[in-house]
């Protein structure tokens, strides 16, 4: 377990809990952002686009016919979204529903017992970011986010740091270990799709992203409490994945919205399914031609909303993120500069730190 201890008063769950009927001024979005901001149980009933649903059941179907046909939904919906459902996907209901409680029963846990979990509050600065916590530092808004979080990488499984794990509840490791393993092989199937989207090897995406051995599979619980403003409020701020690929679980409470076509549109509830998002990485691997798209998390008065957000991450200094020379020609030429992961990140925060100065 991890030794440094924050404040339970720094936690979400506990000004939430406190009985408090309006939210602290460092919570309050600007006001530019509160117009968007509605009321998620309507806003999920709107009538409009809708984030893809994509049926898996013939990725590797022997029928040519078939496979194409799912392939091509897949290709289509990372071009135009960057974000889906995912049905069939291969994963037990059994196993998602046990990763499901064993992550709920961890939050429902008493804010002390968590805070033996805690992970170093300067992390951006230490890079113990580990463990349970809650974002301190205010974002490029200068704004803090409604939710409490416990982060672990989850995959390789010999670079994990157990030590970080819960082992209340007891199922927790094991439930978490074996999705995580499952999660890896459904990330394999979808990179040959969009390898293939391309017109590259089936296996080029995999191995310019660290290939088994060097993606990193990390682990993030978002738990959002009831808040007492939700219409002043946000879960997550509006952001793109730095990642090559996001798989998300949630438990059917909606929040996740996605800024298409102008409009921020929210994903309803899909039973059974696993919502994956493109990230920066891929986006910039296939020159833009798949997207990643800008989101954001509401959030609301009457339940609270967990996600299992699980990002899959090329190595931060080893590989050079660039778009593919395959996808690049003179009509198109490369959309983005050359960076390692972690350029990539500084980039994004340096960014975002320049528009909040000049704000």
């Amino acid at each position: 377990m991890m030794s440094t201890v924050a404040a339970p008063s720094s936690r979400v769950e506990s000004l939430a809990s406190s009985g408090i009927q309006a939210i602290p001024r460092e919570y309050v979005r600007p006001k530019e952002e509160l117009a968007s901001i509605g009321n998620v149980f309507e806003e999920e009933k709107k009538e409009g686009p809708q984030v893809p649903t994509i049926d898996l059941k013939d990725l590797e179907a022997e029928d040519e016919k078939a496979r194409q046909r799912c392939h091509h939904a897949l290709k289509k919906a990372s071009m135009e979204w960057g974000v889906m459902h995912l049905v069939n996907h291969g994963i037990s209901d059994e196993l998602i529903n046990r990763v499901k409680a064993a992550g709920e029963a961890f939050f429902n846990l008493p804010v002390e017992e968590k805070e033996k979990y805690a992970n170093d509050n300067d992390s951006s600065y230490t890079g113990k970011i580990q463990g349970y916590g809650s974002k301190l530092a205010k974002n490029a808004s200068g704004k803090l986010e409604w939710e409490d979080y416990f982060f672990h990488l989850a995959f390789p499984e010999e670079q994990r740091d157990m030590s970080i794990w819960p082992t209340t509840p007891a199922d927790y490791i094991p439930a978490t270990s074996e999705y995580a393993r499952q999660l890896r092989g459904l990330a394999t199937k979808v990179l040959s799709v969009l390898s293939l989207g391309l017109g590259l090897e089936e296996g080029r995406l995999e191995e310019e992203v660290g290939g088994m051995e060097e993606l990193l599979l990390q682990m993030k619980i978002n738990y959002y409490p009831k808040c007492p403003q939700p219409e002043l409020a946000l879960g997550v701020e509006a952001h793109t994945d730095v990642s090559a690929l996001t798989f998300i679980l949630h438990n059917m409470v909606p929040g996740l919205q996605l800024f298409y076509d102008d409009k921020w549109v929210t994903a309803k509830c899909v039973p059974n399914s696993i919502i994956m998002h493109i990230g920066d990485t891929i986006e910039i691997l296939s020159n833009g031609k798949y997207k990643s798209i800008l989101h954001r998390g509401l959030v609301n008065k009457e339940k609270v909303r967990i996600s299992w957000a699980v990002f899959c991450e090329p190595p931060k200094e080893k590989i050079i993120l660039k778009p593919l020379p395959e996808t690049v020609t003179e009509d198109q030429p490369p959309l983005f500069e050359p960076r390692t992961f972690s350029q990539h990140i500084q980039y994004k925060l340096f960014k975002k730190t320049k528009q909040l100065a000049s704000n």
